[in-house]
């Protein structure tokens, strides 16, 4: 007779989560649409040259902060691929790399805002979307749909409609929405996701700005992989987006993509889009394994990390 040997285990016990490097912080130079593209090198100076003190100073402030100096700080830019197309990467990153180069800015990666949708089959706003939890208000009567079915997310209670409940009946009184974890007065919040016409959806600026955010703080995983790895630059830039990879890795030197926090110098119209992308970001469950990951290596460096997600972003607006 043979014997046969069984062996029991938890499936969570087996799981594997991939790590990614992480740098100290990532300093995002520049977000802009396709209109600042149009509107020539100039503009893309004058971008650059408001960013490049504060760039100076979030490098300077993680070197005094990192033992011996030795902070890692890496620099993205954002490009709109998604939501309108100008010219092609053979002629705009060039235009890019040059007008930072002028301002004595080094971009170390440059990535496409559409593969914040989809990239290499893997759809990242579908993964975002999984992990969204909603944050009902208080006494909530369920009339409206959850933000999986409605594309819509907010950070409490609506007013509610005004009108006649029946024929003859009484007209509701209005009342005022009110913030979930307000201080003393309510800032109300609703961002729309996404909306879907003839079977298609488009995802909003401030949802891929969240992903975009998550990828930069390497929490992204799909089935325990990281989904986008940075790819390094080849001889030339293609003539089409789609043969651009999705994150490109200019600077062979440079620290890695993802990082412990991040910084955005943005235009001050970039304000409400970053305030929704907290709202966004305030009910996105992240895999508690990666979570454990980033704190236990952040602990091993005795970088003490905000417990809150959205605390571990910062901004510069100007």
């Amino acid at each position: 007779m043979t014997s046969v040997n069984a062996t029991f285990g938890e499936v969570t016990a087996e799981r594997r989560v991939a790590a990614t490097p992480l740098s100290h912080v990532s300093i995002e130079l520049g977000h802009l649409y396709m209109e600042d593209f149009e509107a020539g090198p100039e503009r893309l100076r004058e971008q650059f040259r408001r960013v490049a003190p504060w760039a100076g100073a979030v490098r300077s402030s993680w070197q005094n902060r990192v033992p011996g100096g030795r902070a890692r700080v890496s620099t993205c830019f954002l490009i709109d691929d998604y939501f309108s197309r100008f010219s092609t990467p053979a002629e705009l990153v060039p235009m890019v790399l040059d007008a930072a180069a002028e301002c004595d800015l080094t971009i170390d990666y440059l990535a496409r805002e559409s593969s914040c949708a989809e990239s290499n089959g893997i759809e990242l706003a579908r993964l975002v979307e999984g992990r969204l939890v909603n944050d009902p208000p208080p006494d909530t009567n369920g009339s409206r749909p959850p933000v999986k079915e409605s594309g819509w997310l907010c950070n409490g209670a609506r007013s509610p409609q005004v009108g006649t409940v029946q024929a003859m009946g009484r007209t509701s009184p209005w009342a005022p929405p009110l913030q979930n974890a307000k201080r003393g007065h309510s800032i109300f919040v609703d961002v729309e996701l996404w909306d879907e016409r003839g079977g298609r959806r488009t995802w909003s600026c401030p949802f891929l700005a969240a992903v975009w955010q998550l990828l930069r703080l390497g929490l992204l995983r799909a089935d325990g992989q990281v989904p986008l790895r940075p790819v390094p630059r080849g001889d030339g830039f293609p003539d089409d987006w789609e043969s651009l990879p999705a994150i490109v890795q200019l600077n062979p030197a440079a620290a890695p993509f993802s990082a412990y926090t991040t910084l955005s110098v943005l235009s001050p119209r970039f304000l409400p889009v970053e305030l929704a992308v907290r709202t966004i970001l305030s009910q996105v469950a992240v895999d508690a394994d990666v979570l454990r990951q980033v704190i236990a290596r952040s602990g091993g460096e005795d970088i003490q990390l905000e417990e809150e997600l959205v605390d571990r972003i910062s901004y510069v607006f100007t």
